[in-house]
């Protein structure tokens, strides 16, 4: 399912382009609404109102015009008269910021199943192959993961925590990226709940993966590679029978 993002602020736009890709959404994102206008059609867009070109609102209302796109607003204006008029120009939906990944991706397959009620979610209805990262495999759709095939059970920020270590294998992630990515650019909680939960990763996936501890700096997930047979060894004798 292909979303189109129109958020002018980079830093917030980011941090919802990385969280929907976790989640198995492809995603456009332009700042501006004149590059909203001029974009490829998309399945579902989130239209920021506070444009640097031009009112969000008079965006929303040239996409209602031109088709039934789903329209989710995306604002800081939380004021009530904005709301009813966003709704009442078009938008599906109005999320005030600051807002959560997970809330967003509620408020989307939301919306998708009111206007698509009989065929509810693209992106479940084009599902990818998970991921595979030597026995680990990542279902971005489902939000799940397996280890040699049997689903290991997670929380959902184990899981948001390994989809992002997993989008780059073997790269450096600092601990204030994973936390803008996995926790919010909002979150204002202590930094050790991130040791907490890379410690569990650590135990439910020891062996197929590993998260190495940079101090001072972040972490970094290592795919460990299945031990190579031994060519000297060669094939095990077969079993003896009783000769006495």
């Amino acid at each position: 399912m292909r979303v189109l993002l129109v958020e002018d602020d980079e830093p917030v736009a980011e941090s919802l382009r990385r969280g929907l890709i976790r989640y198995g959404y492809e995603v456009d994102w332009v700042s501006t609404g004149s590059r909203a206008l001029a974009a490829a059609p998309a399945d579902l867009v989130l239209l920021d109102l506070g444009l640097p070109d031009t009112d969000g609102l008079d965006v929303c209302r040239e996409l209602r015009a031109r088709g039934d796109v789903p329209i989710i607003v995306i604002s800081a204006r939380s004021d009530e008269t904005d709301r009813v008029v966003g709704l009442e120009i078009g938008a599906d939906d109005y999320v005030s910021k600051p807002f959560g990944v997970r809330e967003v991706i509620a408020r989307i397959r939301a919306v998708m199943r009111r206007v698509r009620p009989s065929g509810g979610d693209r992106a479940a209805a084009a599902k990818p192959e998970p991921e595979v990262h030597g026995r680990l495999a990542v279902d971005r759709i489902a939000c799940r993961a397996y280890l040699n095939g049997e689903e290991v059970v997670l929380t959902p920020k184990e899981y948001d925590l390994l989809s992002f270590l997993t989008e780059a294998p073997g790269a450096l992630m600092t601990r204030e990226q994973i936390m803008e990515a996995v926790w919010d650019a909002n979150w204002f909680g202590p930094t050790k709940t991130l040791d907490v939960h890379v410690g569990a990763l650590r135990r439910k996936l020891a062996g197929a993966v590993a998260i190495e501890t940079v101090r001072g700096v972040g972490f970094r997930l290592i795919v460990v590679a299945d031990p190579a047979p031994d060519p000297g060894a060669g094939p095990s004798p077969a079993p003896r029978g009783d000769l006495g």
